[in-house]
């Protein structure tokens, strides 16, 4: 009894709930699909959300087994139940399991097409694990890949057409996330970063800097041709979007600070709650959309 109630909190550490904050994103296409007021729809992206917790915590267990020989050498992932050994493999993979299955079936009932989406983002986080983080750019993609399967996600839970300049947007933004992520990991480990993760050693700093430089150049002018279009005006309901700009300007500049001068980057999500500014100006961000899109201050 005293070895089962010991095991919940190391699977609840496995989970990395602090990561969940990605998963907002399935609120995009409730926000921006116009549905923010309609409580049923609120109710079905609230479902997606705690889904896809239910998934990524389910594929964090899987990392965490398949990658626990690596995780031994690093720094910080040593301390990790599995990596440790505090918790079976056996054991995390029964609560994987189960946490899939839980996701996926809740998934079906709350749409089809939402079940569709979240059996990709499953199929997705396995191969990611086992394959595709180990070649050279296509990993990052595949992260970018995960965030983009969110928004997506969002929009069909509660049934809203999803604009393809949002997508866009998600993806280069995802793509800055984790590049700079991979810039971490090289600054932190230095010459053990093979060790770790033999990946890294295709990357260099100079080189993630460069494709940073492009991403962030490229983020910056998909959001404002995004939010100052006709197109978008017309079916957000407002021609104002364009002065939520500065919010996404100043946040991009905020994580370029973090990641350079103060060596952050390794968990967006950790640096999201941590860092008061960026997460004022992530606030501030949503509000601003919010009263654009939902109060007469926006016509």
């Amino acid at each position: 009894m005293a070895r089962t109630s010991a095991t919940w909190p190391l699977i609840a550490s496995s989970l990395r709930p602090g990561q969940w904050t990605k998963n907002l994103l399935v609120f995009a296409g409730l926000i921006f699909g116009g549905r923010l007021l309609d409580p049923q729809a609120v109710a079905a992206a609230a479902a997606a959300f705690a889904i896809f917790c239910a998934l990524s915590g389910a594929g964090y267990l899987f990392n965490d087994v398949w990658d626990r020989e690596a995780d031994r050498s690093h720094p910080l992932k040593q301390a990790r139940p599995v990596a440790s050994g505090e918790l079976p493999a056996s054991t995390a993979l029964a609560a994987a399991g189960v946490l899939a299955a839980t996701g996926l079936t809740a998934s079906a009932l709350v749409a089809p097409a939402l079940a569709v989406v979240a059996a990709a983002y499953g199929l997705l986080l396995v191969l990611y694990s086992v394959f595709l983080k180990h070649i050279v750019i296509i990993d990052v993609l595949a992260i970018a890949g995960g965030f983009v399967l969110r928004a997506i996600a969002g929009a069909v839970a509660v049934a809203v057409p999803f604009s393809a300049w949002l997508l866009v947007c998600t993806t280069l933004l995802a793509l800055f996330l984790g590049l700079s992520k991979r810039r971490h990991e090289l600054v932190l480990l230095g010459d053990a970063a093979v060790d770790h993760r033999r990946i890294l050693n295709e990357y260099s700093p100079y080189l993630l800097d460069q494709m940073i430089a492009v991403v962030t150049a490229s983020t910056v002018i998909a959001y404002t041709v995004y939010a100052t279009s006709a197109e978008t005006a017309a079916r957000l309901g407002t021609g104002r979007l364009g002065l939520t700009v500065p919010f996404v300007l100043y946040g991009i500049f905020r994580y370029l600070y973090l990641v350079h001068q103060k060596r952050g980057g390794g968990s967006p999500a950790a640096m999201l709650v941590t860092d008061r500014p960026l997460l004022a100006c992530v606030g501030l961000w949503i509000a601003t959309v919010a009263v654009l899109m939902y109060s007469p201050l926006g016509k």
